[in-house]
């Protein structure tokens, strides 16, 4: 069987959509559909009631789904065994968003390393839709992600609360007069709180959608944006940023999605140095909120959206 035929409809599966699992996977349409058309003639059933509207598993679709699931886990899990370099027995793939590696999945890869010289670790970055892909294909066995898709197979634990903090790039920041703001999309629920409590700073004609990865943007120009307390720590400590005073914070929940079938044991030793990890960076941004509480009014930071929402 071929795997690229199987990714491909599994792609198909999961967006309903020809035109979707082409953008995803980078290649044509006619591709796609090139793909589909031989594995259907190969199993000699349709997999796929084709619309206007999109593409919808047949039963027999449906049937060969969890099949498909497996045969690619298999390979997966063949291939990556295969390639553990000589020295290590053990093999894990991390996979996490941008905004997640930096102070907490290198912290992690790092006590994985000193607890278990054993293991071969391999680091996967992505937004969600392809950290879900290749979780469910078996290519990875752990993702770190801030909105996570539940497939078949998967389990997600929150792991702990990201805050978001309000900072700018010069001393004494005024929120009720605040100049070259940046909007950073942090998701629909972010979106929307912020449109409540803050409705002067929803259209500053920038917007970025970088994550974590807009502090480097910030710290090299007169702006302030909304970004993680954990990450930014080290830009506070050396001045380059400044929190602003009376800003609400917007807690952000972090997840590990973890495969079902991953060793037992090897689950066991990731989740505890993760839980090690995570708790180190909750006590980096509950110290930049300790800071942000005694530069507020009555030392009392609220919550983003919770404040405007009680008013209305």
């Amino acid at each position: 069987m071929d795997i690229t035929l199987l990714k491909t409809f599994l792609e198909v599966a999961a967006t309903g959509s020809f035109v979707s699992a082409s953008e995803r996977l980078f290649v044509t349409q006619s591709a796609v559909s090139l793909r589909i058309q031989r594995l259907e003639d190969s199993l000699g059933k349709p997999m796929f009631t084709r619309s206007k509207a999109g593409a919808e598993l047949t039963n027999a679709g449906r049937e060969f789904e969890r099949y498909a699931l497996s045969i690619i886990r298999v390979w997966e899990e063949a291939r990556q065994q295969v390639a553990i370099p000589e020295g290590f027995t053990r093999s894990l793939t991390i996979g996490a968003q941008y905004s997640l590696w930096p102070r907490l999945g290198f912290r992690w890869m790092d006590r994985l390393q000193e607890s278990a010289p054993d293991l071969n670790i391999r680091a996967e970055l992505g937004q969600p839709d392809r950290l879900t892909r290749l979780l469910t294909e078996g290519i990875m066995q752990v993702g770190l992600l801030y909105m996570p898709q539940i497939r078949p197979g998967l389990i997600a634990k929150e792991v702990m609360n990201e805050e978001l903090v309000l900072v700018a790039s010069w001393p004494d920041a005024d929120i009720d007069n605040l100049d070259n703001y940046v909007f950073v999309d942090w998701g629909p629920e972010f979106v929307g709180a912020h449109a409540q409590a803050l409705p002067a700073l929803t259209n500053p004609g920038l917007t970025l959608s970088l994550g974590a990865m807009a502090a480097e943007y910030i710290v090299n120009r007169r702006s302030s944006a909304y970004l993680p307390a954990r990450y930014i720590k080290k830009y506070l400590d050396s001045g380059q940023l400044h929190l602003v005073a009376d800003a609400p914070r917007f807690p952000y929940p972090i997840w590990a999605v973890w495969r079902d079938d991953l060793d037992p044991a090897l689950t066991k030793l990731a989740k505890q140095e993760l839980a090690i990890v995570a708790s180190i960076a909750e006590a980096d941004g509950e110290a930049v909120l300790d800071r942000l509480r005694g530069i507020s009014d009555d030392h009392i930071v609220e919550v983003l959206g919770e404040e405007a929402a009680h008013n209305s």
